[in-house]
C-alpha cells in the first residue's frame, strides 16, 4: 500500500535551553532531539553567537540531527533592515552548523509577548513568505541545506492561518522541502477576545507599563503575554471540543486534514519526521506526575491515532483507489479557501 500508510515518527519533545525552565517537553522514546535558541536581538550579536554555537556542538556530541529554535528580530530595526541582520549574522551561524553535520530548525512562532512592546512580531521567521526569504538568503551563502523549518500549527491559527493552505503555497513556490519536523500543539481562537481586540491582541493597558514606562516591577512583565492570551489559548492535541465550525474559520488545528495535507503538499520523508507533542495548555501544566501521565497519554495516543488514520486514508484514496481507477468521492478541504 505504499510508504504513506506508515505514519510520521513520534519522537520526544526538543530539548528547550532558550527558555529558563530547560524542562523537557512531552513524552517519547526516541533518540533522536533537538536543541533549541534564539538568535536576533538586541542582544549583542557575538554573545548570541557564542551561546548558540555551545549548544550546537553540545547537539553534535549528543549525535542529534539539528538544533531548533527562533530566528528572532531586533527590535530597533525595520523587517527589512532585519534581513540583512540575517545575512550578516545568522548565515555565519548556518556555516557553524554546517561544519558540525547540523541543520537548524526554525519554529515559526511570531512570539507576540516577548516583551513590553507593541509588536506582534518578534520572529521574523514566522510564515511561508519569511522562510522563503531566509532560505534564499542562506543559499546564496552556501548553506541552505542547512535552514529548515519546524511546523507547529498553533502559531499558524494565532496569525489566522490554516495549515492546508500553508503547504499549498510552499508547494506552489517550489519550497515543499522545508519542512523537516512539526510541533503537535494546537490553538484555540477566544471568539470574543478577537471581537474585542483583533488578530493584533490587547496591546494597551495590559499591565506590563505603568505610567507610559515599562513598569520597574519584572513581575509586571508577563502581562505583555496579553497581546496573545487576550485572544487565543494553547491546546494540547485532543484536549479541545470537535469543533468542524472553527475548523473551517481557522480558529483551531483541524489535526485529521493537518495530517493529510502533509502527506499531500510536501516532499518530505514520512516515516522519519518527527511529531514532537508539546504541551503548553495552562489549565493542564498540572505539576503533579501522577496526574499529569494519564493526560499526556491519551494526548500522544489522539497524536499517534489520527496520524495513523490520516495515513490510512492517504494510502487508501490516493494508491490504492487510484491504482484500480476508482474515483475519490466528495470536495474535502481545499487550500485557500476557508
Amino acid at each position: 500500500m505504499g510508504q504513506h500508510l506508515g505514519g510520521l515518527r513520534h519522537d520526544p519533545a526538543t530539548v528547550d535551553i532558550q527558555r529558563l525552565s530547560g524542562d523537557e517537553r512531552g513524552l517519547g522514546s526516541g533518540k533522536k532531539r533537538h536543541i533549541r535558541g534564539q538568535f536576533l536581538e538586541s542582544t549583542p550579536p557575538q554573545k548570541k553567537a557564542d551561546f548558540m554555537i555551545k549548544a550546537m556542538d553540545a547537539a553534535a556530541l549528543l549525535g542529534l540531527p539539528a538544533v531548533c529554535g527562533f530566528v528572532g528580530r531586533d527590535q530597533g530595526k525595520s523587517m527589512d533592515q532585519n534581513l540583512i541582520e540575517f545575512e550578516e549574522s545568522f548565515a555565519p551561524l548556518l556555516k557553524e552548523a554546517k561544519a558540525r553535520g547540523l541543520e537548524y530548525r526554525v519554529e515559526q512562532c511570531p512570539m507576540p509577548g516577548w516583551g513590553p512592546n507593541d509588536n506582534f512580531h518578534n520572529n521574523i521567521g514566522y510564515a511561508p513568505g519569511m522562510w522563503i526569504a531566509l532560505y534564499q538568503i542562506a543559499e546564496r551563502h552556501g548553506v541552505g541545506d542547512q535552514f529548515r523549518v519546524h511546523y507547529d500549527p498553533s502559531h499558524s491559527v494565532l496569525m489566522g492561518q490554516d495549515t492546508r493552505s500553508m503547504f499549498q503555497y510552499l508547494k506552489d513556490e517550489g519550497y515543499d522541502f522545508l519542512l523537516c519536523g512539526m510541533h503537535v500543539k494546537g490553538q484555540v481562537i477566544d471568539s470574543k477576545g478577537i471581537s474585542g481586540w483583533g488578530y493584533g491582541g490587547q496591546t494597551v493597558q495590559r499591565g506590563d507599563w505603568v505610567d507610559g514606562k515599562v513598569s520597574e516591577n519584572p513581575a509586571d512583565l508577563v502581562n505583555a503575554w496579553l497581546i496573545q492570551t487576550s485572544i487565543a489559548e494553547h491546546e494540547l492535541p485532543g484536549t479541545a471540543k470537535h469543533d468542524p465550525l472553527a475548523y473551517l474559520q481557522n480558529r483551531t488545528v483541524d489535526w485529521l486534514d493537518h495530517q493529510l495535507a502533509a502527506r499531500e503538499c510536501l516532499d518530505f520523508d514520512v516515516a522519519n519526521t518527527p511529531l514532537i507533542v508539546e504541551h503548553e495548555y495552562p489549565a493542564a501544566r498540572v505539576q503533579d506526575k501522577e496526574a499529569l501521565a494519564p493526560i499526556l497519554k491519551g494526548s500522544v495516543a489522539f497524536t499517534r491515532y489520527i496520524d495513523q488514520a490520516a495515513a490510512a486514508m492517504y494510502s487508501l484514496q490516493n494508491e490504492v483507489m487510484a491504482a484500480q481507477g476508482i474515483p475519490i468521492q466528495g470536495v474535502g478541504r481545499e487550500a485557500y479557501r476557508s
